[in-house]
């Protein structure tokens, strides 16, 4: 489910489990990106690797969350796995099954 979160579209699951928000030059910072949650050990290699495509977000950075500019010619499918990373990072195990199942 999409709704605004602190002034900005965010995605959820069943409405309370936040997994990604997407940020228009958060408070100036220049950035068009996704902040997404994160599988633990995840972040570190791909800030490390990439840290003109992927950045520590501040305020959920510190939960292990990551932040992926759109503003830089993105391989959308990593994109698209930073996404599906980021919802079975914290999916309840139930739907994380079900999904997989697909």
């Amino acid at each position: 489910m999409e709704r605004l979160s602190h002034g900005a579209p965010s995605f959820f699951i069943r409405d309370k489990i936040g997994f990604v928000n997407y940020m228009d030059n958060h408070h100036d910072d220049g950035r068009l990106a996704l902040w997404c949650a994160c599988p633990p050990g995840m972040r570190e290699g791909l800030v490390k690797a990439r840290p003109e495509q992927y950045f520590v977000p501040p305020y959920v950075g510190f939960r292990g969350w990551i932040g992926v500019r759109l503003d830089r010619d993105p391989d959308w499918d990593d994109v698209e796995r930073v996404i599906r990373d980021a919802y079975l990072a914290v999916a309840p195990k139930k739907l994380i099954s079900s999904y997989l199942d697909r």
